[in-house]
């Protein structure tokens, strides 16, 4: 394979649209967190609950339907289409699933939609263990609510961030294969092909069953070196770890 610079390229094209990815969801790691804080501070109970249950559902549907979904809304003969070929914004459909020019965000934000109300419900938890006494304590100092956010939740909420975060930096490589495999297509395949689909593709479609081994042990043992180097560096800076 290291002769063949083809197939380096596109390994390497490869490597770079699964670190864009997986960067991308690391750099809104925080944003089940601050979602939870925003659910708990919803005082009306009902609506509570029925915010987190609509956020919570979109988890439990395949992505198999997630991209029936999105090609009833987003394909050229789409919801969307329909509606700016009405409004005369647009004579001809806009592509937008076989557009690869933000195909990276777009992966994102279908995550994002799915996994958001799943995700926040560890950090619920925690809001929910808060000792009671440290709210009291800060309303008799006269806290303001961004001040008890500040103050009391967050700083009770950063040891399960943390957590989540050395296991999402472990799994840097590991994207899963199902959500991108549904979502490829001719055009959008050199943006949205991470390793997991590529060793899938290799092995499936092109018949190299050891290329694919060796990339997938290779990106194992990269996982545990990350495992390992992230857990180091939380017990030399917070003197907490997880190993």
């Amino acid at each position: 394979m290291v002769e063949n610079q083809v197939k380096i390229d596109q390994l390497l094209q490869v490597i770079k649209n699964t670190f864009g990815m997986s960067g991308l969801n690391l750099l809104f790691s925080w944003l089940p967190m601050v979602f939870a804080i925003f659910l708990t501070e919803i005082k009306a109970v009902r609506f509570r609950k029925f915010i987190q249950t609509v956020t919570t559902l979109p988890n439990f549907i395949s992505w198999v339907l997630v991209y029936s979904l999105a090609f009833s809304m987003f394909s050229s003969e789409g919801i969307v289409n329909g509606m700016l070929r009405q409004l005369g914004m647009t004579d001809s459909p806009v592509l937008f699933l076989q557009n690869s020019d933000h195909v990276w965000l777009t992966m994102w934000l279908w995550t994002t939609w799915k996994a958001l109300g799943w995700s926040a419900i560890l950090y619920i938890a925690a809001i929910m263990g808060i000792d009671d006494s440290l709210y009291e304590a800060a309303h008799v100092d006269g806290a303001t609510r961004m001040q008890v956010i500040r103050h009391v939740v967050l700083p009770s909420m950063l040891p399960t961030y943390f957590v989540l975060l050395m296991l999402q930096i472990a799994s840097f490589l590991n994207n899963g294969l199902e959500q991108y495999f549904v979502f490829q297509n001719a055009f959008n395949k050199d943006s949205i092909q991470v390793l997991d689909l590529y060793v899938y593709n290799l092995a499936m479609g092109g018949g190299s069953y050891s290329v694919s081994v060796a990339i997938s042990m290779l990106k194992s043992l990269i996982s545990v070196v990350l495992l390992f180097s992230v857990n180091g560096l939380s017990k030399m800076l917070r003197g907490e770890s997880i190993v």
